[in-house]
């Protein structure tokens, strides 16, 4: 299986500073909750003159305005007609298999990882000849099957535990205080025990458990877990997860839902809009959520921002740095027809390379791109992942990207719901997660 993509080597491999290293969405905005398409198509008079056509099946509903108006720039600019059409929050599988069922199918989508290309290899046109393939700075940012490039990854992303630094200061505390799980807890109890005093809701925001925002825990926190089991064995992928750090998911979870702003409870019908609401509403001090989220956090002030590690207690955790990797693979549709192919290429290229594209994914999107005309993202949350490349600190791995299945993920996140609302127990959530996985391995690869 393809080793995963590290914070150390984007920066050795990309040739950049790592000032470069901006970071884009994962998993879905909690703004958008259903589909939208673009009407890019008709910016142009001429784009029914053009020999192909485009149609996007976006990943991000975070930044779908930025594609609308970026496909609609290209439209205007070369005649051909660009569709952008945005799955909801946590819906682009179920998505993607509708519209590939359709006769009008995307001729460009995207994949999450190997375990993503496994289901829709056979829909990917080899990249291996294209000027996209020519332009990335490493080969590591391809996925291939033998020596067919199916897929390119095109934003390298980060995510931890957001904070206010105004809130912390207000409580006692700044960043010099949290070193490690230990910390945290420390901090977040007593936060927590003088909310009233300090006119907060709690010390973390809420942990919705519903679609738009469930994809944190089950699957950006539990990345934790899977991530020093890997390290502490030496490997990068299996088909047996054991379980060895689930005691230290269970006490980041917990302190998540106690030192909450609202009861357990009521988790399961928390939304991401909620979380994002309590935070920037200064009713929460931390949000766990990726560089991605800054659109929504924005207004609290860039200087505002913080952002920690996401600690659970595992020796020598003072020295972790970010989570950093990337899950979002370009796939072009091998069967569209040749002219819809070529231009879904063309605009690729377009996108990677010309300083339309480039700033648009840059500072429109937020996004480091692996390609060599890459432009410095402004999202200024980017100096904040780079403090910690600086200090040299140790950046944790995705290795979600080897979850077996949609559904493993689904099984742990109804195991942590019913777990927080006490309707379930710990035990529950070992058997997801361990049981679990084993069976969606051997489901998945046959």
């Amino acid at each position: 299986m393809k080793k995963m993509i590290t914070r150390r080597n984007f920066l050795k491999a990309a040739g950049v500073s790592a000032a470069a290293l901006g970071l884009a969405a994962c998993g879905g905005s909690s703004n958008s909750t259903a589909s939208s398409a673009a009407g890019s198509a008709a910016a142009s008079s001429t784009a029914a003159k053009a020999d192909g056509k485009v149609y996007y099946l976006n990943f991000k509903p975070e930044q779908d305005q930025a594609w609308q108006d970026l496909a609609a720039e290209y439209t205007k600019e070369t005649g051909v007609p660009v569709t952008v059409v945005t799955a909801a929050s946590g819906q682009y599988e179920t998505t993607l298999m509708s519209e590939m069922e359709k006769s009008e199918a995307p001729t460009l989508f995207q994949v999450n990882g190997p375990v993503g290309l496994a289901n829709w290899k056979d829909y990917c046109y080899d990249l291996s000849g294209s000027q996209l393939y020519g332009e990335l700075t490493s080969d590591s940012f391809a996925l291939k099957d033998g020596d067919a490039v199916t897929s390119i990854a095109y934003v390298i992303e980060t995510y931890g535990i957001i904070y206010n630094k105004e809130l912390l200061s207000a409580a006692g505390y700044t960043q010099d205080d949290i070193k490690g799980f230990a910390d945290l807890k420390k901090v977040a109890d007593d936060i927590q025990a003088r909310k009233a005093e300090l006119g907060v809701d709690g010390a973390f925001t809420s942990a919705g458990m519903d679609g738009s925002s469930d994809w944190r825990f089950k699957t950006h926190l539990a990345n934790l877990p899977i991530y020093y089991e890997y390290k502490a064995d030496g490997i990068s992928s299996t088909d047996a997860i054991k379980g060895t750090y689930l005691d230290n998911y269970k006490q980041i979870w917990d302190l998540y839902i106690t030192d909450s702003t609202c009861d357990p409870t009521l988790l399961a019908s928390k939304t991401g809009n909620d979380a994002v609401a309590e935070f920037v509403g200064k009713k929460a001090v931390f949000y766990q959520n990726g560089t991605w989220a800054y659109s929504d956090v924005k207004d609290l002030g860039d200087d505002n921002l913080g952002m920690l590690p996401i600690y659970i207690g595992v020796d020598g955790e003072e020295n972790q740095g970010l989570c950093t990797g990337s899950e979002n693979f370009w796939c072009v549709n091998n069967t569209s027809s040749d002219a819809d192919i070529q231009a879904t290429l063309d605009f690729l290229y377009w996108c990677v390379t010309s300083e339309t594209g480039t700033s648009a994914m840059a500072d429109d999107m937020g996004f480091v791109i692996p390609f060599k005309a890459a432009k410095d993202s402004t999202n200024p949350l980017i100096a904040i992942a780079n403090d910690y490349v600086a200090a040299g600190k140790t950046s944790v791995d995705w290795c979600f990207s080897t979850m077996p299945s949609e559904e493993w993920k689904n099984g742990v996140g109804s195991a942590l719901t019913a777990y927080a609302a006490g309707t379930g127990d710990w035990d529950g959530v070992v058997t997801a997660f361990v049981d679990g996985w084993a069976k969606e391995y051997k489901l998945a690869n046959g």
